[in-house]
């Protein structure tokens, strides 16, 4: 074993290990909101739900390839393989969704009271909770003949496969379905991406517009910067762009590494390090732009729970 296969088992290990700590802090801060005020507010909603998809992203495929990449083969049989990868495709997919409402969201809420988006403004907050639950339904569906090809390893030499997992495999049941299910995930992806740059775009241009009619205002408490709206959209506008980015670069890598004729380790092991960084890097903007996640950690330490005297 050489330094870099070294360096990339601890890059991934840190990864998983911090990742699933911090949105499990945003899980606990989310739910203790809830049970204090028995509700979330809208954005907190949006916010809760996507670190629940990113949880359970770094549950099921994280820890798995931390583990194989470690050297642990075999640990998974077909059943726990298909139920595993089935429901990492599926917050995969919910995560896509859940971002795409969040900057839907934040376009509307800073979107000019006199503009045509203004009779969304008090009807969307209504509409976020039906939306995560049709995200499931859609999500689940979409995504339910994703474990007909998955079985668990299987030898090279013995049967075709599309890509190894090391834990898990990927046979091709026909080309019609594999090419018609592969359309139409990337349809259903390209959508959603689609829909969240337009909405970062049109956010772009609003802050823009907004930038322009607050030069003259020399006051702190009327800059954009202590507006919540103006930092809660730049912050949207960053997680929007973040994952556009990440997910441009996984599907350019995925596809070089379906088409290569021999397999690349160090590309691989690349490939699985990239795919969780949205999952790790998106609950620090978060916990970043909401000051309320420094009261919570403050109120939890064990320090301040101390008794002064």
């Amino acid at each position: 074993m050489d330094a870099s296969d070294i360096s990339f088992r601890v890059v991934i290990l840190l990864q998983i290990c911090i990742g699933v700590s911090v949105n499990g802090f945003l899980l606990l801060f989310y739910i203790s909101i809830a049970s204090a005020s028995h509700k979330l507010s809208p954005s907190d909603l949006i916010h809760a739900h996507l670190t629940l998809s990113n949880t359970i992203i770094l549950l099921t495929g994280g820890i798995p390839d931390a583990l194989s990449i470690w050297g642990l083969r075999n640990f998974l049989d077909d059943i726990g393989c298909k139920i595993l990868i089935y429901l990492y495709r599926v917050a995969r997919g919910l995560a896509i969704c859940t971002t795409c409402l969040l900057s839907v969201f934040q376009a509307v809420t800073i979107s000019p009271s006199t503009s045509r988006w203004a009779v969304f403004k008090a009807k969307l907050p209504k509409c976020i909770l039906p939306s995560c639950f049709l995200f499931w339904i859609l999500n689940l569906l979409i995504d339910i003949s994703a474990p007909i090809s998955l079985t668990g390893p299987r030898n090279r030499s013995s049967v075709q496969i599309i890509f190894d997992l090391k834990y898990c495999s990927i046979i091709p049941v026909s080309t019609e379905t594999t090419i018609l299910n592969a359309v139409v995930v990337a349809a259903w992806d390209m959508l959603f991406v689609g829909l969240m740059s337009v909405a970062s775009g049109y956010m772009v241009l609003v802050l823009q517009r907004h930038h322009r009619q607050v030069q003259h205002l020399h006051r702190l408490n009327q800059s954009q910067r202590a507006m919540p709206e103006i930092r809660a959209a730049k912050r949207v506008i960053a997680l929007v762009t973040l994952y556009v980015l990440l997910y441009g670069r996984q599907s350019i890598m995925l596809s070089v590494l379906l088409n290569m004729k021999e397999n690349s380790p160090q590309l691989v092991t690349s490939h699985m390090v990239l795919s969780f960084t949205f999952s790790v890097v998106s609950p620090f903007l978060i916990i970043h732009s909401d000051r309320r996640t420094r009261t919570f950690c403050k109120r939890e330490s064990p320090m301040s729970n101390k008794d002064p005297s």
